[in-house]
């Protein structure tokens, strides 16, 4: 049985890359472990592996002494001499405990062990390799499903996608090949977990990585991008190339790169607009598709006020809000809509406020001066 332990071992190790002394010292913990509870927690038990032959040898230590008060972990001179002639006390004398079981307790516990580490040396191979690709773009099949979550194969480890990293209303069948962003991997007591997302919008920002080749080569750069899974995303990107349109090269011709990226988002919508530190600008083209006629901001609140066209209002704030909403995350401004109609009655109710007050202070100011002049006179 020992050859047969050390030759699995070895092939174990040729296989899945697991050092030999390792999974040796591992059985060895194992096997003292076991004996202490066969023969007492206070026997100081020791359990060695030749890594050439497989011997197994099981010692009990005890150190010796003029009196024996700890029979478990102590002998006496005279019993140590009679093993070895040129014992002194205080010194650690061992001696071979006979174990009729200890085959089989060598067996299961070997492939307990063996089990074990090539489990955790998988585990260490998949967050090794897939740790450094977090955040990139990965190709699996759909295996099934479980609670709501895709399991997913990646080839050398399977990986989830879970129901909140989902697309909404999107589905899948076992077989169906499936592209998501690797979130994230999570080592966890019992396993390593590889986490998938499609809803995560750096999931949209890597799929023009790889439709547009200036994004890939950073010559356009992806200044800032929000995301409601589903329905829409809005993009805000600018060129490091004066020559290179970034809108124009993250469409392409007709379209081709962006309805690239929109199929394999299920036809979610993607707003694109140029970047700009001009905040006015910048607010304008983020709440497009709509037109815009006036900008007003207040750079100390960071909030702004937008003037549409009566016909844009419903197109500027979008169904739900959706659009107003993802474009003050896109800018990082808090942006007001109000109609060109509600705009001008505003503006109108203002200017009658301000005509009122300038009356009551000219009022107020004549009244003053003929008290004064009155004063006068009777002076």
């Amino acid at each position: 049985m020992n050859r047969e332990l050390i030759a699995v071992i070895d092939e174990i190790g040729r296989q899945k890359g697991i050092d030999k002394a390792r999974v040796i010292g591992a059985i060895e913990s194992a096997l003292q472990t076991a004996a202490k509870k066969r023969f007492g927690q206070a026997e100081n038990i020791q359990v060695e592996i030749d890594g050439k032959t497989g011997e197994i040898s099981v010692v009990s230590k005890k150190i010796i002494v003029d009196t024996v008060a700890n029979p478990k972990a102590e002998i006496s001179l005279k019993e140590a001499r009679e093993y070895d002639e040129g014992a002194e006390v205080g010194d650690e004398i061992g001696s071979l405990i006979e174990m009729d079981e200890l085959g089989r307790i060598a067996a299961q516990t070997a492939k307990q062990v063996i089990f074990q580490k090539v489990r955790e040396a998988e585990w260490e191979a998949v967050q090794k390799e897939y740790s450094t690709r977090q955040g990139d773009l990965v190709n699996g099949i759909i295996l099934g499903m479980e609670r709501r979550n895709f399991l997913v194969d990646l080839g050398k480890t399977e990986a989830i996608l879970p129901i909140q990293e989902q697309i909404p209303r999107e589905t899948y069948r076992r077989g169906d090949r499936v592209k998501a962003l690797l979130l994230e991997v999570r080592r966890t007591p019992k396993d390593v977990q590889v986490i998938l997302s499609r809803s995560h919008p750096q999931f949209v920002a890597k799929m023009f990585e790889l439709e547009v080749p200036e994004v890939g080569e950073k010559i356009v750069e992806i200044k800032s991008i929000v995301r409601e899974p589903g329905d829409r995303t809005k993009i805000a990107v600018s060129s490091r190339d004066k020559a290179v349109d970034p809108v124009g090269a993250c469409v392409g011709i007709k379209g081709s790169r962006v309805q690239a990226v929109v199929r394999e988002l299920r036809g979610e919508k993607i707003d694109i607009i140029t970047w700009t530190q001009d905040p006015r600008v910048f607010i304008a083209e983020a709440l497009n598709p709509a037109t815009i006629e006036k900008v007003g901001i207040d750079e100390e609140k960071k909030s702004a006020l937008v003037v549409v066209a009566d016909s844009q209002l419903s197109l500027a704030i979008g169904k739900n809000g959706q659009n107003v909403r993802l474009a003050a995350r896109l800018t990082g401004w808090k942006i007001d809509i109000i109609s060109a109609t509600e705009y001008e009655k505003e503006k109108a109710e203002r200017d009658r406020d301000i005509k009122a007050a300038l009356a009551e202070e000219t009022e107020a100011q004549r009244q003053q001066d003929e008290a004064r002049a009155a004063a006068q006179q009777a002076e």
